[in-house]
């Protein structure tokens, strides 16, 4: 497993997170909007809004906005319709692969911006299928370690249909087939664990490691830059930082 999911964790703990409350919620409306837009209101026939709702609550938005968002997109609302899906990659500093994946009504804005974000941070943008291969996509449900006990928590998740879970510093990461995320993350939660996270993730088949401070704060600028953007929805990446290179970088 890579850091990255670390690194939300992290941000999140630092108030980072709240400080941008009100984008991110927007963003996730967006994703809300467009997955009952194409594919219908009812989550257990949508596994696309299933895993929008899923990291919604992850982020505590409020069942209200979520289900504003979900009338909004299964009405005749056309907003949606303005909206395509729009996949990046490339490669940050250190050789670290990076997948950027938007929501947008304007093609060649966002194109634009992505590519100056990663020229301006050490970066470079590839073509279509440079770097996606050097990923998965997995439900991953994350889970503080502190006074968990493993064996517990494994059987938990694999109640609910997970396939591995992980130690990884102070969390423990659990990973699923994408339409088990719902059923892993319920599991977990009926069995008495608190769950930090929960969403649809692109996992690294491989990592690259960044021990060095200077470096892994030169990935993470190009991270969060990709991630303020407002037509960006998710951005993975393969680097392995050290959580406390992490800490020192999140500080």
């Amino acid at each position: 497993m890579s850091g990255h999911s670390k690194w939300s964790s992290i941000k999140h703990k630092k108030g980072a997170a709240d400080a941008k409350r009100g984008q991110l919620f927007s963003k996730l409306s967006k994703a809300i909007i467009v997955a009952a837009k194409h594919g219908g209101p009812d989550p257990t026939n949508n596994l696309a809004l299933q895993n929008a709702i899923e990291k919604a609550r992850s982020y505590s938005m409020p069942k209200d906005n979520i289900d504003r968002a979900i009338a909004k997109g299964s009405g005749a609302d056309a907003d949606a319709d303005a909206f395509e899906t729009i996949t990046y990659e490339g490669y940050g500093p250190e050789g670290v692969a990076v997948i950027v994946e938007a929501l947008t009504d304007n093609r060649n804005r966002t194109a634009a911006d992505v590519r100056h974000l990663f020229s301006k941070h050490g970066g470079n943008l590839g073509t279509d299928g440079s770097v996606s291969w050097q990923f998965d996509r997995r439900g991953v449900v994350v889970v503080a370690a502190d006074g968990v006990d493993e064996d517990e928590l494994f059987l938990a998740a694999a109640d609910g249909g997970a396939d591995d879970i992980d130690r990884d510093g102070t969390v423990f990461q659990i990973t699923s087939a994408p339409e088990q995320l719902a059923a892993v993350r319920g599991a977990v939660e009926a069995a008495g664990f608190e769950v930090d996270s929960a969403e649809l993730m692109l996992v690294p088949k491989t990592t690259v490691a960044v021990d060095d401070e200077t470096k892994a704060r030169q990935v993470m600028r190009l991270i969060d830059a990709l991630e303020d953007n407002e037509d960006v929805q998710d951005v993975y990446a393969n680097f392995d930082i050290p959580e406390r290179v992490l800490e020192a970088v999140a500080g």
